[in-house]
């Protein structure tokens, strides 16, 4: 026996999932069965559901590329991969 559900979806994520979907050779319909049914059997979402926070050393990076759009001027550059690894071996 089987039981019909309705749900309102944004357009543009059901064109997306369709497609990819499609993809694997799956239609909307068999993946949110199978999303339910692992839902039954793990008791739970089959998946991690987090909110990603960036590293403090991603953004301290980011920060520095920041800096170093601004202030290109303080920043060394190199025309070609022969200066920069002459750069990078030497002690100053």
């Amino acid at each position: 026996m089987t039981t019909l559900i309705k749900v309102n979806v944004d357009a543009q994520i059901k064109e997306e999932a369709t497609n990819i979907l499609k993809g694997l050779g799956l239609n909307m319909n068999t993946a949110i069965n199978m999303f339910l049914a692992q839902v039954v059997k793990r008791d739970g979402i089959p998946f991690e559901i987090v909110n990603p926070k960036p590293s403090k050393q991603l953004l301290e990076a980011l920060r520095e590329v920041e800096e170093i759009k601004k202030n290109p001027d303080k920043y060394p550059s190199y025309d070609n991969r022969k200066d920069l690894k002459r750069a990078l071996l030497s002690d100053n």
